[in-house]
């Protein structure tokens, strides 16, 4: 399988960086070819341009080319990793703008009217989120309604062609301990196993 890791953390040694090579380590064991991209440290721009904002019409070839190589390569993967906190219910602005940048139309959907349904078109068929939060689960969803849930698995990755999405939150990550962040890492490795079966 060749799948895609995407970490969108500004800071290095975070528990995102600890998470992502992780998930790396573990797919590159059992023989999976791994796209592992650091879009902090890669400096993805993830400023949309004025020709960067249609939603019907197939996008243009992109100017920038780390945004073409992404699109290029996000059409052959058999699945996608992202790997990234919980701030303001949102990805991080990177992460927000890789996909506004290379999910476009023509390469991750095609639709035909404005109002019209979406065809996916990606290969890949599962996905898998790993998020970080200070927030209490029953706060979350009690409070918030849990966006990221919605922002993953009802608006982003279905809208692509990706039905199977799974999702993993390690909470509260301010106050946790060395046993419970071991524990998480042991987790994201077993999440990671999964998507090759």
């Amino acid at each position: 399988m060749r799948i895609g890791v995407y970490l969108a953390h500004p800071k290095p040694g975070s528990l995102n960086h600890a998470l992502f090579d992780a998930v790396v380590d573990e797919l590159r064991g059992r023989g999976a070819e791994v796209a592992a991209h650091d879009l902090c440290a890669d400096g993805f721009t993830p400023l949309l341009s004025a020709g960067e904002t249609g939603t019907v019409e197939e996008a243009a070839g992109a100017e920038d080319a780390q945004v073409a190589f992404h699109r290029a390569q996000v059409a052959t993967l058999d699945a996608l990793v992202f790997v990234h906190p919980n701030w303001w219910g949102m990805p991080p602005a990177v992460l927000t703008g890789w996909v506004q940048r290379v999910l476009v139309p023509g390469v991750a959907y095609k639709l035909g009217t404005a109002q019209g349904e979406p065809a996916g078109l990606l290969a890949a068929g599962k996905a898998l989120v790993l998020n970080t939060s200070d927030t209490p689960a029953v706060r979350e969803e009690r409070e918030f309604g849990d966006p990221l849930q919605s922002i993953w698995s009802a608006c982003v990755l279905p809208y692509v062609g990706i039905g199977d999405v799974r999702r993993v939150v390690f909470r509260t990550v301010g106050d946790s301990t060395a046993a419970q962040r071991a524990g998480w890492l042991d987790r994201a490795r077993r999440e990671a196993a999964a998507l090759l079966a």
